[in-house]
């Protein structure tokens, strides 16, 4: 995740180079975890989900 040459999403998980695309799920995370990912993987499914709800509202109301 990031803006270097190495990312694969910026940091509203949008794939680079690709339109309409997002990866929400564990392997956006730059680095793993020491502990359990399952509540980091929670929170990056949430957090998405209402990235892509917010997305959809503005689109909606600019039509």
């Amino acid at each position: 995740m990031g803006y270097d040459r190495m990312a694969v999403v910026d940091t509203q998980l949008r794939v680079h180079g690709v339109a309409r695309l997002r990866v929400v799920d564990a392997s956006v995370m730059p680095t793993v975890t020491s502990g359990n990912t399952n509540a980091a993987a929670v929170v990056i499914g949430e957090k998405g989900a209402d990235m892509i709800r917010a997305d959809a509202t503005a689109m909606r109301d600019a039509e």
